[in-house]
Parts: structure tokens; C-alpha cells; sequence
């Protein structure tokens, strides 16, 4: 969130963009992914700026020479995590030792602003560092089950490691402000990412546990994924636990309602994550290896969304409507007008709905695009032989790119920016672009393969990429068809 954040919005002004979309922003743990989530409500430490944090006296320059050892391509994760939270907390405690008055009030209204999650987080993760990082169902059982002497104790025991905790989010919170701030300036929305699981391993499930399938000990009974689809014949095994939807009812979604009212604080809309998992989830025994031998099972339906439009008024939340889709997650979607969500990959091959995606088929609310962050690039996406990547098979592709040359004129020369061309020439009422199809990349620059664990979320883009000949390309795009 430091200066090449700025920078990457004054790009999409000068192209003429005036919405960014980004992926969930809490803080990642299992696999580094943005869908395994230490709290469904805090920030990610490691989008925290040092640059702005050195400006504000609160690291020295000397502790900045290590990142520029890191490579500029990808995110090693391995080597800028502790990096970056062992600054963090030394910026933390010089922080609280010395700052102004006028600092440290800010920091205490953030606080008691956001105690009703901020206080059981800032506990949790430094009682995860204490206990070198083990899941909470490791930890004694007077503290995994929040015994009110318990809890008090290692309050005061953690005093400090809290503390930190709690400077973390604020320094976090300060510079997410300001740098919406600074896209606002530029007329540049920003579109949130809601994932409709938590982690297991996370703040929410140790606070909340009777929210979800456990057992005596913790762990889940049963977890979340979706039936072998494009993407894996075995079907895609999360592992979130799933929720106790009569259990969350009873009070009326309070803590959806809380979700939902605190990511609308960060952002101006919201793609929500696995919308039909609303009406009906895939619920797979925890015992399982693989995602196969799960079973569909009724969700909240429309009573969680009219609990929220009641509380919160009309919701501007896209849904990604994307797998099984049926009649019924449809008619919950149309019922509440959210739009839905167009792939231009998925509009050639044997997807159940890839009629509907090619352009000519668009309603005028949809939210159309290339490809997401599951998909190849569009490059790779037609280099791909489907070898480990998808379950098509050689004559799927063959037949995909028949289809593809003929819908778009193309002989596949510069197959990203047919692509962009189409979704940006149709009536789709939003056209969303990765910036990999932006920037023309192929598979190496990937975002993430659904059914993988390792090498995911890491593809960074490199500052020199964003030339004013692309950004006037893709302006010129936006003009001429009136976007």
C-alpha cells in the first residue's frame, strides 16, 4: 500500500479505468492465500507499507535493505513474511514507546473504535506466536476454549505482543485510508472480495466455534469445496469448515451483517465469493482425500440477504455466479438485483454456461471478464496444451480455438487484446480485465490454479511494465466504445 500503489492508480487513470478490483485483504496463513484467512475482518500486515512507515519515523532505512534483495517478479513468501513482521513489530514498539500525543490518540480511537474484533484478534495471533504458530485446537484447553480466567491471564501475560497486534491494523487501517483516498481523487472505485468461507485455523472459528461442524476437539466434522469441475476431476477440496446456517439465523446473521458493514467500510463494491454456495454448498466429510464423495446441502437462501438489505439497505455486491448453477441460485441473485459475473475463457468450450458468456448473449447487468484470478492468463490460457491445468482434453482445445478464431476474427495474434476488444465493445454494464491480459503474460504470470497447493498468489508486476503505450491503448478502448 506504499508509493507503487499510488502509482498503479494514477496508471488506471491515465488508461482511463475508474474501477480496481483486489483480492480479499485479510491477513493469509495456510498456503499464503487470500482464502485462508487468520480473521475474516483485520489486514494483511504484509500489505503494510515500510516506505510510509519510515516516513513516519516509526522504521529505519537501514532495516529497508533487505527487501531490495527480494525478487521483483513474484512474492517469496517465505523470506518476506518474517521480514516483514519482524519489522512490524519493532516498529510497533517504538510506536507505543514514543509517539505523539496526537499519534497515540488516533491509535486509541482506532482501538476502542474496533474493539468488538480487534481486541480477540490481537489476542489470538500473539497466541499463535506464542505457541510458534500451531492452530488453536494445539493450544492448552483453557485457552482454546476461552475460559474467562484464561483469557485474562494471557491478556496480561501478551500485554505487549497485543499491543503490537493492535499497531499492526492500525498502521494498516491508516494507509488503506489513505490510499482509497487517493483513488477517490482520480474518480477510481474500488471493488472488495468477499470469500464466503473462513479458515479453519483463524480468529473467527476460536471465537465463534458453535458456529461451524466441529468436533469435541475443534476440528471440523465436515469442510467446503465443489464437485470435480474445468479445473480438477476430483473436484477442489478447501478444507474451511462449513457453517451452522441455523445456528448464525438465530441472531439474525449478526456476524455476516458485521462482514458485510465492515468490508463496505474499506471498499465501494463487493464481489461476493461462491455465490450459489448461498443456496446450496458442496459439503464434503472431513475424512475425504479428495472432493468427489461430497453431497449438495441447502444453504441460508434469501433470509441472509434480507437480513442484510434490512440492516445495511440495497447491497453493491456482484456475485459469482460461476460452476453448477442453477435455477434457484439464479432466482436469489435476480431477486436482489445483484449482478452476475461473465468469463469470455469459459464462452468456448464444454462449460454448462458458455453460451451465455459470449458477448452477443450479455445482459446489460453483468460484470464481464477475460479471465480471474483461478484462470490462466489469456496468453497461456491459449498456449495451453491442458496438460495439469484443466480437464480438457487436446480436441476440447482444438474445438475451443476453432470456435474462439471464428467469434473474434482473430488469428490469435495478440489473443489478449481480442479478448479485451470484445468484452469492452459489448453491453456488459462492467468489463473487468486482469492486468496479466493488461500486460499481455502468459502462463508464468498465472495468479493462482484451483486443486494446487504451493506456488500461488506470488506473480507481482514490475513498475517499468505500466507504459503510457499500453495505458493509451487501453484508454483508446475505453473511449471509443464509450465505457
Amino acid at each position: 500500500m506504499g508509493p507503487q500503489a499510488s502509482r498503479f492508480s494514477d496508471f488506471l487513470a491515465e488508461a482511463g479505468q475508474t474501477l480496481w478490483q483486489v483480492l480479499p485483504l485479510g491477513p493469509t496463513g495456510y498456503g499464503d492465500s487470500p482464502y485462508q484467512c487468520f480473521s475474516a475482518l483485520a489486514g494483511n500486515p504484509v500489505l503494510i507499507s515500510p516506505e510510509r512507515l519510515k516516513e513516519q519515523g516509526w522504521v529505519d532505512e537501514s532495516e529497508l535493505d533487505i527487501a531490495r534483495e527480494f525478487p521483483e517478479d513474484r512474492a517469496d513468501f517465505e523470506r518476506v513474511t518474517p521480514w516483514k513482521t519482524a519489522l512490524l513489530e519493532s516498529a510497533g514498539r517504538r510506536f507505543l514507546a514514543r509517539a505523539s500525543s496526537g499519534d497515540r490518540q488516533r491509535f486509541d480511537s482506532f482501538c476502542q473504535t474496533n474493539a468488538g474484533w480487534l481486541d480477540d484478534f490481537a489476542l489470538f495471533m500473539a497466541l499463535k506466536r506464542h505457541h510458534g504458530g500451531t492452530p488453536w485446537t494445539h493450544w492448552e484447553p483453557s485457552i482454546r476454549w476461552r475460559e474467562p480466567a484464561a483469557l485474562a491471564s494471557w491478556r496480561e501475560k501478551l500485554a505487549q505482543p497485543i499491543a503490537v497486534q493492535n499497531f499492526q491494523q492500525f498502521a494498516f487501517f491508516s494507509q488503506w485510508r489513505e490510499l482509497r483516498e487517493h483513488c477517490r481523487e482520480r474518480e477510481i472505485r474500488l471493488m472488495g472480495d468477499l470469500p464466503i468461507y473462513v479458515s479453519h485455523d483463524s480468529a473467527d472459528v476460536w471465537i465463534n466455534p458453535h458456529n461451524y461442524r466441529l468436533d469435541a476437539d475443534g476440528n471440523p466434522t465436515a469442510v467446503a469445496g465443489v464437485p470435480p469441475d474445468y479445473f480438477s476431476e476430483t473436484g477442489q477440496l478447501w478444507g474451511n469448515p462449513i457453517y451452522r446456517w441455523d445456528v448464525l439465523a438465530r441472531d439474525g446473521y449478526r456476524w455476516w451483517l458485521e462482514r458485510f458493514r465492515a468490508v463496505l467500510e474499506m471498499v465501494d463494491m463487493i464481489r461476493l465469493d461462491h455465490f450459489r454456495g448461498f443456496e446450496a454448498y458442496w459439503e464434503v466429510p472431513a475424512t475425504e482425500p479428495t472432493a468427489v464423495h461430497g453431497r449438495w446441502v441447502k444453504g441460508p437462501g434469501p433470509t441472509l440477504f434480507d437480513a442484510a438489505r434490512l440492516a445495511l439497505g440495497d447491497l453493491p455486491l456482484v456475485a459469482e455466479n460461476l460452476g453448477v448453477i442453477t435455477a434457484e441460485v439464479e432466482a436469489i441473485r435476480e431477486e436482489f438485483g445483484f449482478p452476475g459475473m461473465s468469463i469470455l475463457q469459459f464462452a468456448f468450450g464444454n462449460d454448462a454456461q458458455a453460451a451465455s458468456f459470449r458477448p452477443h448473449n450479455y445482459p446489460r447487468e453483468v460484470v464481464a471478464y477475460t479471465g480471474t484470478h483461478d484462470c490462466d492468463t489469456t496468453v497461456g490460457w491459449w498456449f495451453s496444451e491442458g496438460k495439469g491445468e484443466s480437464t480438457r482434453s487436446p480436441e476440447d482445445i482444438r474445438r475451443e480455438h476453432e470456435i474462439a478464431r471464428k467469434y473474434l476474427n482473430t488469428d490469435g495474434n495478440e489473443i489478449n487484446w481480442a479478448f479485451i476488444r470484445a468484452l469492452e465493445a459489448s453491453v456488459a454494464d462492467t468489463v473487468l480485465i486482469p492486468l496479466q491480459d493488461v500486460l499481455g503474460l502468459g502462463s508464468e504470470s498465472r495468479m493462482n490454479q484451483p486443486a494446487t497447493l504451493g506456488g500461488n498468489w506470488r506473480w507481482r508486476y514490475r513498475a517499468e511494465m505500466l507504459t503510457p503505450k499500453i495505458a493509451g491503448r487501453l484508454r483508446e478502448l475505453t473511449t471509443l466504445y464509450e465505457r
